[in-house]
């Protein structure tokens, strides 16, 4: 949808590269530990804690590999996200692209046609391709950031600024890994193979159940 004003239509030859950034990433360092959920008790959370430095996670995916770079940053801007661009621009499949789509919001890093002579004064196959305006949430890498939100940052019990980019690079590698050969068996399928693994009595048949029953 983005792409139809840029040139000719895309080849298989070309990559887009979904980008955003997630500011205020802050670990809390809570005076006492987070309690799991437990039975009959939800999780228990202290809500006094001391305050860390913050971070500023880039990310960019690929949108047709699914590939997933990003690189925590102590502030957003040109130059990170110049960074973040760097890293991916000089390794293959993306350094020899003949184009590669950037799509981006329009943050006051790289928006307008000043950034977009930039980027490709530095990377001449890179294309950048902003957002419509009020309308990030439809950039492809917002998926993930609200993953992570929920899976690594919630809550947000970090002892430090190393430990909490740590998390997010854990979460980053898990997300880039290819995933698992399906064996093509519906979860229906496996169905009578789960009960015939299943420690206890299989559940008695229709038939069974009726005639038990039966006046």
């Amino acid at each position: 949808m983005f792409l139809g004003s840029e040139g000719p239509p895309r080849l298989a030859c070309d990559f887009v590269i979904s980008v955003d950034e997630k500011t205020s990433v802050q670990p809390r360092r809570r005076k006492q530990p987070t309690l799991p959920a437990a039975a009959d008790r939800p999780m228990r959370v202290e809500h006094e804690y001391f305050r860390e430095w913050t971070w500023t996670y880039l990310a960019a995916w690929d949108v047709h590999r699914a590939k997933l770079f990003g690189r925590c940053e102590k502030k957003s801007g040109i130059a990170p996200t110049d960074r973040l661009m760097s890293e991916v621009m000089s390794q293959e499949p993306y350094k020899s692209a003949n184009r590669v789509f950037w799509i981006m919001d329009n943050c006051s890093a790289h928006r307008g046609e000043k950034a977009m002579q930039r980027i490709r004064s530095r990377w001449p196959s890179a294309i950048l391709v902003p957002t419509p305006i009020h309308a990030n949430w439809r950039n492809q890498i917002e998926i993930y950031f609200s993953i992570v939100q929920r899976k690594v940052l919630t809550p947000n019990d970090f002892s430090s600024l190393p430990s909490s980019s740590s998390a997010l690079w854990t979460s980053q590698c898990a997300t880039s890994k290819p995933p698992l050969p399906s064996d093509g068996l519906s979860p229906a399928t496996n169905y009578p193979l789960f009960w015939q693994s299943w420690p206890l009595k299989q559940p008695p048949r229709r038939s069974e159940t009726a005639k038990n029953t039966s006046p």
